[in-house]
């Protein structure tokens, strides 16, 4: 079965687009090292819960909008050399530096999940 990192971050919808191409290099540079699938999906119908949300899980602020983000990979082993690879990429140096990232990622979260059920 598959294996898959998940993301969940807060974006100022004024800088969606800055956003967006950071993520589409992310997304050429994972895949070129292997990773089978890499998706970056915008909120579109993402209500804030009364107890849990979305909004509520990354403190969402006024101006700002929900990411969620995934990339498959064949297996966990398959996710650490891929995303060794990644991180060791001098394409995404920039990405490195929170400073220069378009949100706000002390806010962002993340995790590494086995598929349960693959249809």
């Amino acid at each position: 079965m598959a294996y898959v990192d998940g993301y969940v971050l807060p974006v100022p919808k004024n800088s969606i687009e800055k956003y967006k191409e950071l993520a589409q290099r992310a997304a050429a540079i994972w895949r070129e090292h292997g990773a089978l699938e890499y998706r970056e999906c915008i909120a579109d119908d993402v209500k804030s819960g009364e107890v849990t949300s979305f909004p509520q899980s990354v403190l969402l602020k006024d101006g700002e909008t929900v990411v969620f983000s995934y990339i498959v990979f064949e297996s966990r082993d398959h996710r650490d050399e891929v995303n060794a690879k990644v991180m060791s990429d001098p394409r995404l140096a920039d990405m490195m530096d929170t400073k220069n990232l378009p949100f706000d990622a002390k806010r962002m979260f993340w995790g590494g999940f086995e598929v349960l059920v693959e249809a």
